[in-house]
């Protein structure tokens, strides 16, 4: 069987992380804000909604 050429092959331990502003839960390093990392607060938009409550 093939195996899937796709996705993060990697040791995931070693990736970033940094809490969400709303909730504190950690959110890791993904690939599509690699170039926005900086500026990533929330870790869902759940949380992006909820800033304001």
């Amino acid at each position: 069987m093939p195996r899937d050429t796709k996705g993060f092959k990697g040791n995931k331990q070693s990736l970033p992380a940094k809490p969400c502003v709303a909730c504190g839960r950690d959110m890791v390093w993904r690939k599509s804000w690699a170039k926005n990392w900086a500026e990533v607060k929330y870790c869902s938009d759940a949380c992006r909604k909820a800033k304001n409550a």
